[in-house]
């Protein structure tokens, strides 16, 4: 298939049982608002364009002039494309038997410390060169779109030096993500210490990364980079024009949230070991927080307080986290469920967490998240009589269909 541009045929998707959105225009949604939602019957929705023309009621739909490419969706429940603005979709190997390995007791640190873990995907990313690494994306990237993900971000991480981070930013692109450097992820072996390891980066990497990235990100937790060293990877990348973005909180509180706020990062994501202090400082701010709950489950870790952020006003997002080591996961339909059940979201504020908030952690709020006249043409339909089944049906196939820019790219 192509891309729907002028001149293509409009497209009509008509006769919903239920069609569910996020309210307003604004974002991020806040507090209350996150919880606000649209819900129309009998619904339809018209595509021109590669953007969103109408919606409304079937009885208030005129005739439609010119060539119209019509879907039928009785029986099905619409809401908008899912957008996942936190994922490492760019790896190569697996890390099954470190997963047998912790199924068995050992801890993610303990596996950190004895060459697995991040730096055990380094090797096999490494190695795989940059079409490979292209396939892998596409491979990931066929996963999400058929879980309902329509954007997607992704960042590097696993070359940690010049040509695969390169090479990981380009593969990102060229398969529709929206890439983020994260070139301070770990210390790669070669280097005795990150500080030498951050001078190496800032100076010979990050000049040509900032060419191909929108963000720059780093893992600010205790045998990673410490606060005085993110701090200075930041700035330099800030200085490049990149937004901002911090892993932080997963493990331990080691200053992350302060630092956030203090360099105006769009985001910290993880938070599952944040604190009253933080969720205080954070609601506060116009840092989102990025919470990450299939990571939280795949390593046993206490859930971040999303409720607590949410109740306080913190402009909160969901996302997988999909990566090879601690979130194997790339579906935002368990992640809501997830949400519902362990971070006591509703359902309305887990699907405005995981679409017009995600789209502001991107910087795409403006035409992303919501269908509703002018945004993108990024539409999800679920084969279910309510749209609630997106986080009810925990694992389940409630995905028939998805139209991404205005033109069906998956159905089942």
């Amino acid at each position: 298939m192509t891309a729907t541009t002028a001149g293509s045929p409009r497209l009509l998707i008509r006769d919903l049982g239920q069609l569910a959105t996020p309210a307003g225009r604004s974002a991020p949604l806040r507090g209350a608002a996150l919880g606000e939602g649209d819900v129309v019957e009998d619904a339809y929705v018209l595509c021109a364009d590669g953007r969103i023309e109408g919606v409304g009621r079937m009885r208030d739909l005129r005739a439609v002039e010119g060539e119209v490419e019509e879907l039928d969706g009785r029986g099905l429940a619409a809401i908008p494309g899912l957008v996942d603005c936190h994922t490492h979709a760019c790896f190569a190997g697996d890390r099954v038997e470190e997963f047998s390995l912790r199924a068995a007791g050992a801890s993610y640190e303990e596996l950190h410390e004895a060459g697995g873990g991040i730096l055990s995907t380094v090797r096999a990313t490494r190695a795989a060169g940059e079409e490979g690494l292209r396939q892998a994306v596409r491979r990931h990237r066929g996963w999400m779109l058929r879980s309902g993900t329509t954007t997607f971000e992704a960042k590097s991480g696993y070359g940690l030096d010049r040509d695969t981070e390169r090479a990981s930013l380009r593969a990102i692109a060229a398969e529709g993500g929206i890439p983020t450097y994260l070139g301070a992820h770990a210390v790669p072996p070669e280097y005795e210490h990150a500080d030498a390891y951050l001078d190496f980066v800032i100076a010979d990497v990050l000049p040509e990364a900032a060419k191909l990235a929108e963000a720059a990100d780093v893992f600010l937790e205790r045998g990673a980079f410490d606060v005085q060293q993110a701090r200075r990877y930041l700035e330099a990348a800030r200085g490049h024009g990149l937004r901002l973005r911090l892993h932080a909180d997963q493990f331990t509180e080691a200053g992350g949230i302060e630092l956030a706020i203090e360099l105006g990062a769009r985001c910290v994501d993880h938070l599952e070991a944040t604190g009253e202090h933080g969720v205080r400082a954070l609601a506060a701010s116009d840092v989102a927080a990025v919470v990450l709950p299939a990571s939280a489950l795949f390593l046993a870790r206490p859930m971040p307080p999303a409720r607590a952020l949410v109740d306080a006003g913190a402009a909160v997002a969901l996302a997988t986290d999909f990566n090879p080591g601690s979130a194997f996961c790339e579906s935002l339909p368990i992640v809501c469920s997830l949400a519902c059940t362990q971070l006591s979201l509703s359902p309305k504020e887990a699907l405005a967490a995981c679409t017009v908030n995600a789209a502001h952690v991107l910087d795409r709020a403006d035409r992303k998240g919501r269908i509703a006249p002018g945004y993108d043409a990024d539409i999800v339909l679920l084969d279910a009589p309510d749209w609630r089944y997106l986080a009810y049906h925990l694992g389940g196939d409630a995905i028939t269909a998805v139209v991404q820019g205005g033109r069906p790219v998956w159905q089942r």
